[in-house]
C-alpha cells in the first residue's frame, strides 16, 4: 500500500491489513516507526541478496543472474522506494549495498561481460531500473524468468560482443 500511496496513514493501512489501527499502534508508536521497520526489512532482503549472489566471487554471469532473481524477488515482495529515506543510518546501509553492487559491475566491465565505454555509471543506473521494471510490468514471470529478462535486455545492449 505505501508503495502505491507513500502518504498512506495508518487508519488505512490498517484498513488494507484487515486489522484494527489500534493492533498497529501497538507495535508502531508511529507512522514513521512502521516506515522505519518497512525499510529496514527491504534493507536486510537486499543485503541478503547480495550476499547471496556472492558477487566478489562467483563466476560474473552467474552472480549477475543470482542478483538480479534475489533482488527482484526483494522488489516484489518489499515495493518501497528507498531513495526517500532521511535517516542517516539507513542511507549509510542503501549506499553501501549500492557500492557493492557498483564494484560488481565494474568487475564484469573489466572481465568483459560489460561493454567498456559506455559512459561512467550508465549500467549502475540501468540495471535498478530494469529489475523495477520488471518486477511491476510482468508479475507473471517467476524471479528467474524475469532475470533472464533483465540479464538478457542488460548484455545485448551493453555486452561485449
Amino acid at each position: 500500500m505505501l508503495a502505491a500511496d507513500s502518504g498512506a496513514s495508518i487508519a488505512a493501512i490498517a484498513a488494507e491489513a484487515g486489522v484494527d489501527r489500534r493492533t498497529v499502534y501497538r507495535r508502531f508508536a508511529s507512522r514513521e516507526d512502521l516506515l522505519a521497520a518497512i525499510y529496514d526489512a527491504r534493507l536486510t532482503a537486499i543485503e541478503h541478496a547480495i550476499e547471496e549472489a556472492r558477487l566478489r566471487e562467483a563466476p560474473v554471469a552467474v552472480a549477475l543472474h543470482r542478483y538480479v532473481e534475489n533482488i527482484i524477488a526483494v522488489n516484489r515482495t518489499w515495493p518501497v522506494d528507498l531513495t526517500r529515506v532521511l535517516d542517516d543510518a539507513v542511507r549509510a546501509r542503501r549506499d553501501t549495498s549500492v557500492h557493492q553492487v557498483d564494484t560488481f559491475l565494474r568487475r564484469a566491465t573489466d572481465e568483459g561481460l560489460l561493454r567498456s565505454g559506455v559512459p561512467e555509471g550508465w549500467a549502475s543506473a540501468l540495471l535498478p531500473q530494469l529489475m523495477h521494471l520488471v518486477s511491476r510490468q510482468l508479475p507473471e514471470l517467476s524471479p528467474g524468468q524475469a532475470a533472464d529478462v533483465v540479464v538478457d535486455t542488460l548484455l545485448n545492449g551493453l555486452g561485449a560482443s
